[in-house]
């Protein structure tokens, strides 16, 4: 079948039933256009097929006929320039992951000379989602691109320099490499899911080093345990702790570094420490003028051992830090080019689709591969540990042949329980036994003294993490070498994974970090890594598992459910005297409960109960789940005290000046004080995570029980900012995912099966939905909190 894709003719020898999308990436490599969901419902596979737009997982060879098909990498080179350099302007990026398809959909109604209406904005850009939440800078790109109004925008580095295989400099430290041309490579440790953590790193190796932003290029770090985060002990990205766990050694071992370059300049000169600087690049000789560049500096350096108390700028000599800078991954992420880890193509590579049981607790019993392996392009059908799976030349085939596979799964000897039944077991667990965290004064004698008692129960639910970018690995195992190719947050459970099946010592296995199409806490899970490395080892090639989305919906580690039971006592004023908090559910749900309120008599049980679903990190964990809880409850009880509910909580704060001031900042910001818009109502909340003070107050209306959210204002307390616009993006895509946790999502269980199967049935936020969010950056303190997941916890309660 003769096609034309991107304005040339190619030839289609495939199945005439495959869908478009998997020629184009996998015929043609053109890796833009991505894997979602299969189903049309992400949006990230959208082209254009003579001008409008279409889901390429939707349309199969056969109907594309004579029609011209147009990808981003088409649209890079010939009509959507002005709106890739609006996107880059805006820097609108997180992950990226779905954004050369939110590109697309924005080139359908930016092609005439008049303006769009925001209805029709609205149409074209809801029918691409995007996890991060990138929504609020989407907008501002297109209104520049509408009014002709588009900067030069800033590129830092080019897409094929972002990431190097491995530095090829001399190496100064672990961190450190200068390159022959006298750039610096730095190693990146933590993995880059849409929080900037590439920029991060660079900035604060590359101020103590005095290099610009310009002179760096960056290789993903090996797993090794230099490499391993300061915060928990291994090498993971989460818990907000990029720039908060490497904020003081990253930054000595940039100083590290420019000490070792000058003691080599003041060894060529025969000069005195107090002659010599480092400045972009260079060691300046002040009495001469003489300057030698770090290219002619490094052998000589490299042989120096620096002190070991060198002493860091302080804040006044910043020159990158607490400065808004363009992140280098941003310009190949809007044009295709960054390549995550579904988009990596290894020599010889066989593709698998596993299919796994689908009710929890099942196991395999028997099955039948006859007619999956008769399927043109598949290879096998092998039984792994987590079902079986069927290997062919390419994922069309792998995922032809799965539907095919007759297998029989056992039935589970003590079946799952229904949604109710689970929320059940929780709320009866409130009354047990547990652990008492934190106790202060009597609570029981003063709930029987107060003037007025209130009780309110609290639950939360399943959640599942939505990845755009399905979980996938790529492993290579021979007998000596296991090599993993795959967008991971923990580099270190991943080698162990690949250890324990692969039968090697951890330094045979090199794990090569990819870009993420999100995280959000999935990808701290190695499931997929460890298919992947068991189907490797068992066929003796290099296999990559994909799963689809309606594996990633049922086999996820998700989010839990918990319940929450507080009791307070009023006094005549209506001052909490007492305060009683119990919480129950799986650990993951029982941490980050903060209570900064000042409550004379405050008791907090936590009562451990195992979920019958698997279950892992979501973003801001256990932080979202009971701020709502505290949050509310807080409401509650300025609501039954006749009073103001921002005045009730600053009055209860006054020990806490950080806590009053994003309260201020917010009640400033969204105009508290005065009379809301007719028809809405406002609310507000604050919590303390991650080491970071975050404020919210949503103005929302509801129209027949449909709650609209038109206004979010966001004020953050982080202490130092690195990256005062990566905050910001940040702060706009945690309450994106927070709302749609709140007015959206859930996960439900019936008959021992999870009922939402695709994002038909499991809806997340879109573009039209996002509210207008101002954000207000508190910047106090000497070092950093965290930022990604601080956003998310005050959302729901504030709403």
């Amino acid at each position: 079948m003769p096609l034309r894709v991107n304005g040339e003719i190619v030839h289609a020898d495939a199945d005439p039933e495959m869908p478009l999308l998997w020629f184009l990436r996998d015929r043609l490599d053109l890796k833009g256009t991505k894997y979602g969901c299969g189903t049309g419902y992400c949006g990230a596979c959208l082209v254009l097929i003579d001008g409008e737009p279409n889901h390429a997982c939707m349309v199969p060879l056969n109907r594309v006929g004579d029609r011209s098909v147009m990808t981003i990498e088409g649209l890079a080179k010939d009509g959507a320039q002005a709106i890739i350099d609006a996107w880059v302007a805006e820097r609108v990026p997180q992950c990226g992951y779905c954004q050369p398809a939110q590109i697309v959909a924005a080139a359908t109604v930016l092609v005439d000379d008049e303006p769009p209406t925001a209805e029709a904005i609205d149409a074209a850009m809801d029918d691409v989602l995007c996890r991060c939440g990138t929504y609020q800078r989407i907008r501002r790109a297109i209104a520049a691109v509408s009014a002709g109004q588009i900067e030069a925008p800033v590129r830092s580095a080019p897409a094929g320099e972002l990431v190097l295989a491995e530095p090829h400099g001399i190496a100064l430290n672990d961190w450190v490499s200068i390159e022959p041309d006298g750039s610096a490579v730095f190693m990146i440790n933590h993995s880059e899911m849409g929080q900037g953590s590439i920029n991060a790193i660079a900035t604060l190796i590359a101020e103590e080093l005095e290099v610009d932003l310009d002179q760096v290029r960056v290789a993903n770090a090996p797993a090794a345990s230099q490499y391993v985060n300061p915060t928990f002990g291994v090498q993971l990205t989460g818990g907000s702790s990029t720039v908060s766990g490497e904020w003081e050694r990253l930054r000595r071992a940039g100083a590290s570094a420019r000490e070792a370059l000058i003691a080599a300049a003041m060894g060529i000169w025969g000069a005195e420490r107090g002659d010599c600087r480092a400045a972009r690049g260079a060691v300046e000789h002040a009495p001469t003028g003489r300057e030698l560049g770090y290219a002619d500096l490094a052998a000589d350096a490299a042989r120096i051992v620096p002190p070991a108390d060198i002493d860091l700028k302080p804040a006044s000599e910043f020159r990158l830090i607490g400065r808004a800078s363009a992140r280098a991954d941003i310009a190949p992420m809007t044009t295709g080019d960054a390549r995550y880890g579904i988009d990596v193509v290894v020599p010889g590579m066989l593709v698998a689709s596993v299919a796994r049981s689908p009710v929890i607790g099942a196991e395999l019993e028997e099955f039948d591969a006859a007619a999956a392996t008769a399927v043109d392009g598949v290879i096998d059908a092998v039984e792994i540990e987590s079902g079986v799976a069927v290997v062919a030349k390419d994922f069309w085939a792998a995922t032809c042949g799965r539907e095919k596979l007759a297998v029989r799964w056992s039935t589970p000897s003590s079946p799952l329980r229904d949604t109710d039944a689970i929320y059940a077991a929780l709320e009866a667990s409130l009354g047990g036994d547990g652990k008492v965290t934190d106790e202060r004064g009597a609570v029981e004698n003063a709930l029987k003294r107060a003037e007025r008692t209130l009780k309110a129960r609290y639950r939360t639910p399943y959640l599942a993490h939505v990845t755009i970018e399905p979980p996938n690995c790529i492993a290579d195992v021979r007998t000596d070498r296991c090599d993993l190719w795959v967008g991971t947050q923990d580099q270190t459970e991943t080698q162990k994974t690949a250890v324990r099946l692969a039968g090697l010592q951890p330094e045979q296995v090199h794990v090569h970090t990819l870009f993420l199409g999100g995280g959000f806490g999935r990808r701290l899970e190695t499931d997929f890594v460890a298919e992947a490395v068991e189907l490797s080892a068992k066929l003796g090639r290099p296999v990559q598992v994909v799963w689809t989305r309606e594996d990633d919906m049922l086999h996820d580690k998700f989010r839990p459910a918990h319940c929450v039971a507080i009791e307070a006592g009023l006094d005549a004023s209506g001052v909490p005297t007492a305060w009683s908090h119990r919480i129950a559910g799986p650990p993951v749900a029982l941490g980050n409960s903060d209570m900064p309120y000042a409550i004379a008599n405050f008791r907090e049980k936590k009562i451990r109960v195992r979920s019958p679903l698997p279950v892992g990190a979501w973003r801001g964990v256990g932080a979202v789940q009971n701020a709502f809880a505290i949050e509310s409850f807080v409401d509650e009880l300025a609501h039954a005290a006749g009073q103001d509910p921002l005045a009730y909580r600053r009055a209860l704060l006054e020990h806490s000046p950080r806590h009053v001031g994003v309260l201020d900042a917010v009640a400033d910001m969204i105009g508290w004080h005065d009379a809301p818009p007719a028809g809405r109502g406002r609310g507000v909340a604050v919590y303390y995570s991650f080491g970071s003070w975050t404020a919210q107050a949503a103005e929302v209306s509801c129209d027949r029980g449909e709650i609209r959210v038109h206004r979010i204002a966001c004020a953050l307390d982080c202490g130092q900012a690195l990256n005062p616009d990566t905050i910001r993006a940040q702060i706009e895509g945690g309450i994106a995912i927070g709302l749609s946790a709140a007015l959206k999502e859930r996960i439900d269980v019936v008959d021992g099966r999870i009922k939402q199967t695709t994002l038909a049935d499991y809806p997340i936020l879109r573009y039209s939905e996002m509210p207008d969010v101002d954000v207000r950056i508190i910047a106090e303190g000497e070092s950093p909190g965290g930022v990604g997941e601080p956003p998310v916890p005050p959302v729901a309660p504030a709403v």
